[in-house]
């Protein structure tokens, strides 16, 4: 009984030894993992793939590294920018480990190692950037950090960083006033440079408009008589008394002409799609319109003389005193 008890407590002990044995001996790595086998303290050439992996239960220990992208948040940094503003950014790291003997062996905490290298490059890109760049070119920003923090770390470090994004990038309040004023007088110039183009353009229609009138004196008579129509459509407590268009070029023909030194000509400053759009215009109605002579007035007619001058006769005798002075008229 003594030795059947001695050899059950044997195979316990071996039971139990074989277990732990097992236990240190077998090893699972994940499919997003590769791991390292450190043989007393030094680590063996190659990495193990995902599975099951066997080791020395003495003297070898196993260390995985995720492979897996981690994204990082970069906290926020203040910087002065090129062109003197304070501003607060943001951002967040995409990394991940290419080489997991580099990560493990040349860097204590490849982690904290990468968050104080993304800040201090945030940092220094702030410096070296202009505000607008800051919020205008957020690529161009991106990919010079993503340089900036990727050239110390993945040589040595065996960490290649994927991507930087900036998250956002806070100005002072007197600054987004600054911005907002700016905006503003902004699409105010732009509404009065529209305004003073659209002015030129009516312009350059009614120029054709009144060209294409005078070759017809009737229709300008007729324009005439359709604005009367619409006055009194529109207002009909005004009283219209339009005057015709003959009287008025009778009187200019009837006016001593002055002469007048040719006015210099105009620089158009307008479009070349102005000019293009004025000829499509003119050349139609050019066409459609009968080259219509203007009628000859008329030469005024001039009042009847008399057949002879009025004369006043005085009397020979002197005026009274106090009486009205006698006047005969006679016809000769």
């Amino acid at each position: 009984m003594a030795a059947l008890g001695i050899v059950l407590v044997i195979l316990i002990i071996l039971i139990i030894g074989g277990a732990v044995v097992a236990a240190r001996s077998l090893k699972v790595v994940q499919q997003y993992e590769q791991a390292l086998i450190f043989r007393f303290g030094k680590v063996l050439p190659g990495t193990r793939g995902p599975g099951l992996t066997v080791i020395r239960p003495i003297g070898d220990r196993l260390q995985k590294v995720n492979m897996q992208i981690v994204a990082m948040a970069v906290p926020a940094q203040e910087g002065i920018t090129r062109d003197n503003v304070s501003v607060r950014v943001d951002a967040v790291v995409y990394f991940r480990v290419v080489d997991p003997i580099k990560a493990i062996v040349n860097v204590q905490n490849y982690m904290f190692a990468v968050s104080q290298q993304a800040q201090t490059s945030l940092r220094s890109i702030i410096g070296q950037s202009e505000m607008d760049q800051l919020l205008a070119e957020r690529d161009q920003v991106n990919r010079e950090l993503r340089r900036i923090i990727d050239e110390p770390t993945e040589g040595p470090w065996g960490i290649r960083v994927e991507r930087v994004e900036i998250k956002d990038v806070n100005l002072p309040e007197g600054m987004k006033r600054s911005m907002s004023r700016q905006a503003e007088a902004e699409r105010e110039r732009r509404a009065r440079i529209i305004t003073a183009d659209g002015e030129y353009q009516a312009s350059k229609r009614l120029a054709a408009a009144a060209n294409v009138m005078a070759r017809d004196p009737a229709a300008l008579q007729l324009r005439l008589l359709q604005t009367v129509v619409e006055v009194a459509s529109e207002r009909n407590s005004t009283l219209v008394m339009p005057v015709p268009v003959e009287l008025l070029r009778f009187f200019e023909k009837m006016a001593p002409a002055t002469p007048q030194p040719p006015a210099p000509p105009l620089e158009d400053t307008g479009d070349a799609e102005v000019a293009e759009a004025e000829a499509e215009i003119g050349a139609p109605l050019a066409a459609q319109l009968p080259d219509a002579s203007m009628p000859e007035l008329a030469p005024p007619e001039e009042p009847t003389k008399a057949e002879g001058p009025e004369q006043i006769v005085g009397s020979d005798a002197p005026p009274a005193p106090n009486g009205p002075r006698a006047s005969q008229k006679s016809d000769t």
